[in-house]
């Protein structure tokens, strides 16, 4: 405070001037004016002379007071100036307060020291109190762990003993049939004995003719028998029925078979005993029996394999016969195969079109054909295998165009599998691509010929000689290079060298000398299947042999049906399809599955057996697979966390659709997330559908195709996600998307600092301080650490507390000394180094 007037003072302090000057002169002070000046000291001086006064000593810390209020006051005249000529000036009173708090410092250092103990001993507390939740916790694990112990034990001597009694009842069981076999057998021993002694008995009496007593008739009269117990009987004429013998002698007798009977007993892989015993006219006592002698232990319902049927029925001396389930199939294809070597004939070449997406396939056969179907597909590629005969100037050709996509290898695969001829179409402006040396590959394992069409070559920027380059280094050799390849520079757009095309294919159909048999049963192959909501299944089909006609029974694949109407691929009614000719069928019972081999069987009774036989076999498989995969899921799941998956309910408007998407969807696997269709067909989307995916908490995925009303409802209900698709790789790319959005995000730990801990300091309120030198990078209040000793990561934590010097910082950079808290740890040492680092997360996807 500055030096101020008595009469300031006294104003501040409220007593009058007088009484004011008479205390400074009390207290030693030679000051007798108000307006002289007073310091600080002499005020001090003046307050101790009053406590003394009063009775107050300055000794007891206690007593004196912990803060200090000076309040003062002070009045001070403003003059405002005239404005204008004849103003006055005019005086205003100010009066400025002011209020100063004093407090001792040793005061606010107890208070502070009170409030560190206080929140120690509340950590102290806490950390009591996890130790002890974490003992309790651990406590309750080894309980919980010895109580499954001990249940398992339990369990374990439960299942010793119920395999004990098992054990007992089968030997109780085994004993029973062969003490009452035993007793049959005697039981059957003692009655032939019995009856060879009565026959015996009978021989005997015949040979004597011992005397028989009279009898008495009705009328009292006596007749003259020759056995007894034979009276009033006739004599039946010599001869035999039912197996008796009758003799002249009026004896009957049963005689046994000269020679045994033996049968001939068809086996297949599985029989009943009771089944094998009815079909070798026995008890089913006499197997079981039979079976115990060849230690096998069997009842009557249980099933014998065909090896040990086989044994039994030689033992007995019978002639067995395996037969197998299959017979009937391989019977129907040794038919067809001895039916189709017959007279052949010439038949037209059936050419497959491939090469990569928007290469020009599908253009370059629409100016054959002169139609517009590129136009009409989805995204402007082919997504089905489209079949389509072509006639010319020089001659019929079959064409099949095959998609371009990646998703339809398979497909591709098929079409070179029934081709005779490949056009490998390659844009003169791209170059080959990798579905085009897919198609190369293709080829070459079906063993079929390839013509290069150098497609786009009207464009400015074509470059033939590169296609040729890039073609030959995998295999592919023009025949001016000294190949065998025909290369053919064709435009889709101008029609140029189109006429050279077909020329060359009917060249190689030439060379090739494609022949077939007309005159059988025909056989083909299906390209394409679909559900038509108006018409039924439809399913395009190849004929190879023979001649397919309306009313034939089909069985292609585990599909049969009568073929009730025929079309082109323009959709115009035609009665029959020859060799190479692609026919639309309808009349089959469901939608055969692209690639399946087609066949008219004229025995409509073997055909229905067989697809039976063969829709049985698929549900085996089925079965089988699901079974296999719920193992699989087990043993991989050993060890490791459950995997998630994303189940999808596929529908799509054909057969060669619905496998490229399910190919393609399946390979979407990762460690934590995998793909798993859980339905798919051929149709719109049904009801069954929606509640299959409501069911299996699955995805609906519509590919051209939509939802009938039924299913939209059970859709909206229930809030099911359903997509449609249009184009393959659309649906590819958000299936993707949600396998990614299920991924787990990948967090990567960067080392921004190292401090490396120089000495440690020790407070009784604060706990273990690090004095450390930060070596490298930088060191960050709010980031993790990591505590090392030796290179050995001890603790892992958070900091406390960051300073330099006195003051809390953000932040200390490399070069620096700093004091260092560890949050939770207070067993930092001279020499240990402490690591600073940043955790990022970053989301994963699926390539």
């Amino acid at each position: 405070m500055s030096d101020v007037t008595v009469r300031q003072f006294a104003d501040v302090v409220g007593l009058p001037v007088d009484r004011l000057l008479a205390q400074l002169g009390e207290a030693g002070m030679q000051i007798s004016d108000a307006d002289e000046t007073i310091s600080d000291k002499e005020k001090m001086q003046l307050l101790s002379y009053l406590r003394k006064s009063h009775g107050r000593t300055e000794a007891p810390t206690e007593t004196q007071p912990k803060k200090v209020t000076l309040r003062r006051k002070m009045h001070t005249e403003l003059k405002t100036g005239s404005s204008g000529r004849g103003a006055t000036a005019k005086t205003v009173s100010v009066e400025v307060r002011k209020k100063r708090t004093y407090v001792k410092r040793a005061e606010l250092v107890a208070e502070e020291e009170d409030r560190l103990k206080q929140e120690a001993e509340e950590k102290a507390r806490l950390l009591a109190e996890r130790e002890a939740k974490i003992q309790a916790e651990k406590d309750a694990l080894r309980r919980a762990e010895e109580e499954a112990e001990r249940k398992v034990e339990e369990e374990r001597k439960q299942s010793e003993e119920v395999l004990r009694l098992k054990e007992e009842e089968e030997a109780r069981k085994v004993k029973e049939a062969e003490s009452k076999v035993s007793d049959e057998a005697q039981a059957q021993a003692r009655a032939e004995q019995e009856a060879r002694q009565q026959k015996t008995e009978k021989e005997r009496k015949t040979r004597h003719r011992e005397p028989v007593a009279d009898q008495p008739t009705k009328y009292g009269r006596k007749e003259l028998h020759v056995a007894k117990g034979k009276g009033g009987r006739r004599k039946k004429p010599s001869g035999r029925r039912s197996g008796v013998a009758v003799k002249s002698s009026g004896e009957h007798g049963f005689e046994r078979p000269t020679a045994p009977v033996v049968r001939e007993v068809e086996i297949p892989e599985a029989i009943s005993v009771g089944d094998l015993a009815q079909k070798l006219s026995i008890k089913a006592t006499e197997l079981i029996k039979s079976l115990m002698k060849m230690g096998v232990m069997a009842t009557i319902n249980q099933s014998l394999d065909q090896d040990t049927a086989v044994l039994l029925v030689e033992e007995l001396g019978h002639t067995a016969k395996q037969v197998s389930e299959n017979d009937l199939e391989i019977e129907i294809e040794q038919q067809a195969a001895a039916k189709v070597t017959g007279e052949q004939v010439p038949r037209p070449p059936v050419v497959t079109i491939m090469g990569h997406v928007d290469h020009g396939k599908t253009s370059l056969l629409d100016y054959i054909r002169r139609t517009r179907v590129a136009a009409g597909e989805a995204g402007g590629i082919t997504q089905h295998i489209g079949a389509y005969h072509v006639e010319t100037g020089k001659g019929m050709i079959s064409f099949l165009d095959t998609p371009g996509h990646a998703a339809f290898t398979a497909m591709r695969a098929r079409g070179a599998k029934v081709t005779d001829l490949v056009i490998l179409v390659v844009a003169a402006d791209d170059g080959a691509m990798p579905q085009t040396i897919e198609a190369v590959e293709h080829s070459k394992a079906a063993g079929v010929p390839v013509v290069v069409a150098i497609n786009k070559i009207d464009k400015p920027d074509a470059d033939p000689e590169r296609v040729k380059t890039e073609l030959s280094q995998k295999g592919v050799i023009p025949e001016d290079w000294g190949g065998d390849t025909q290369f053919i520079e064709v435009s889709a757009k101008t029609g140029q060298g189109v006429d050279e095309l077909l020329d060359a294919v009917l060249l190689q159909a030439e060379l090739l000398e494609l022949k077939a048999v007309v005159d059988c049963p025909a056989q083909g192959v299906v390209i394409e299947s679909a559900l038509d909501k108006g018409r039924g299944p439809v399913a395009t089909i190849l004929v190879q042999n023979g001649v397919l006609k309306k009313g034939d029974t089909l069985v292609t694949g585990h599909e049969i049906g009568r073929v009730r109407a025929m079309f082109d691929e323009s959709g115009k009614p035609i009665e029959s399809a020859g060799p190479s000719m692609p026919a639309v069928v309808l009349g089959l019972s469901g939608t055969p599955a692209a690639g399946e081999d087609a066949q008219v069987i004229n025995d409509e009774r073997k055909a229905r057996e067989l697809a039976e036989f063969r829709q049985q076999k698929q549900r085996e498989v089925k079965l089988s697979r699901q079974h296999q995969s719920r193992l699989e899921d087990v043993f991989s799941n050993m060890g490791k966390g459950v995997k998630q998956t994303l189940n999808i309910v596929l529908k799509a408007d054909v057969q060669g659709s619905v496998e490229a998407l399910r190919e393609a969807l399946t390979r979407i696997v990762t460690d934590e997330v995998t793909v798993n269709v859980v339905s798919s067909g051929v149709g719109g989307i049904t009801e069954t559908d929606a509640n299959l995916a409501l069911a299996s908490n699955a995805i609906l995925i519509g590919f051209n195709v939509r939802a009938d009303a039924s299913a939209r409802r059970i859709v909206e209900e229930n809030e099911i996600d359903l997509h449609y698709y249009s184009v393959i790789y659309d649906a590819i790319d958000h299936v993707k998307a949600a396998v990614s959005g299920m991924l787990s995000p990948e967090v990567t730990e960067e080392i921004i600092g190292l401090a490396e801990v120089r000495d440690v300091f020790r407070a009784p309120k604060i706990g273990a301080i690090a004095g450390c030198m930060v070596t490298e990078g930088v060191v960050r209040r709010n980031a993790p650490i990591r505590v090392l000793r030796d290179n050995v990561v001890i603790y892992e934590g958070e900091l406390e507390s960051l300073r330099r010097f006195k003051d809390d910082v953000n932040e200390v950079r490399s070069g620096t000394e700093c004091g260092i808290g560890v949050k939770g740890y207070n067993d930092v040492k001279p020499g240990d180094q402490i690591e600073v680092f940043e955790r990022t997360e970053r989301a994963r996807t699926v390539e």
